[in-house]
């Protein structure tokens, strides 16, 4: 709670009890999504940065109330952003203000949400980056000298055989993986548990790993998360990020890579290989099978590719 306070405290000086009052329903909200929505603490705090930003768009205006807000002052705020912000950026800013007021509507502080009659054009779907069966053969050939080399090697099989969200990952304890039925228990966006089968490949690397993960803690100490780093302590995304980095370097892989690639990677590749939708919904812990849908559009991209590229071939008399 502190933290999403610090959000909001950012770049407002609140003089006076009006504004006082508009930052106590931000606060409100804040709770709201992270304690009975139980969204990510991550997502809290984007929500905060954004509406911060719109109280202050609101104090340079005079406006001391939300009840005082309407659609003539939201599309204001939407010209007023794009000066400086990028389409999606802007899109997600107005998300987060016309959830907010959803909030306010529900709780009866105004009578009607002000962002109702915004038009705001759709924004094209992209395409998630995926990596070539080739490329992720590539960068999962790792030599394994140190307890380091064994940690990546399993985390990265681990990511790639189960499309596991790289946070998932590195919230995995010992004890959520059953080693006799090949799973694991994750934990999901807005803490939804899911169980994810393991395939017999990445459960080797992490029982390998797992064999040398003592020489990670420090001063007899014990951690009960799997993934651990130099420390002794649970190895946190932006600390894998930069373990990635540098097999990337080290192979000189010059392909953008992030983790959350092994995870499109996981699904394109499972479709592609002929497996169901409904299938792939549950093992990445989709909430709406939409969601998954976008990666029928790798698929049907890839086919088109290569029928393209099969036409390019045979009129060259390649083949």
């Amino acid at each position: 709670n502190d933290t999403l306070n610090i959000v909001i405290d950012m770049d407002i000086n609140v003089d006076n009890s009006c504004y006082k009052n508009m930052k106590y329903q931000i606060d409100d909200y804040l709770n709201y999504v992270k304690y009975e929505k139980k969204l990510s603490c991550e997502t809290a705090k984007n929500y905060g940065y954004d509406l911060n930003h719109f109280l202050n768009f609101l104090k340079d205006r005079s406006i001391t109330s939300f009840k005082d807000v309407n659609e003539f002052i939201i599309k204001d705020y939407i010209k007023f952003l794009s000066n400086t912000r990028t389409p999606r950026s802007i899109s997600r800013n107005i998300t987060s203000i016309c959830n907010f007021f959803n909030f306010l509507e529900v709780e009866k502080v105004i009578d009607k949400n002000p962002c109702c009659d915004v038009y705001r054009p759709k924004l094209p779907k992209r395409l998630p980056s995926v990596l070539t069966k080739e490329e992720v053969n590539n960068l999962l050939d790792i030599k394994l000298t140190t307890v380091f080399d064994y940690r990546n090697k399993a985390m990265l099989e681990l990511l790639y055989g189960t499309g596991l969200r790289i946070g998932e990952a590195c919230s995995i304890k010992v004890h959520d993986i059953d080693f006799t039925n090949c799973l694991v228990r994750v934990l999901g966006k807005g803490s939804k548990e899911r169980i994810v089968p393991i395939n017999d490949y990445a459960l080797f690397y992490i029982k390998e790993y797992y064999n040398q993960r003592y020489m990670l803690l420090k001063n007899n100490k014990t951690c009960d998360y799997l993934f651990l780093n130099n420390h002794g302590e649970a190895l946190t995304r932006m600390g894998f990020s930069k373990n990635l980095k540098s097999i990337l370097r080290e192979k000189n892989i010059q392909k953008r890579v992030t983790p959350h690639m092994l995870r499109h990677s996981f699904a394109t590749h499972l479709l592609s290989g002929g497996a169901n939708l409904r299938s792939i919904q549950l093992l990445l812990g989709h909430s709406d099978i939409s969601t998954t849908t976008i990666y029928t559009h790798v698929s049907r991209e890839k086919v088109l590719n290569d029928y393209k590229k099969y036409k390019f071939d045979k009129e060259r008399g390649d083949i």
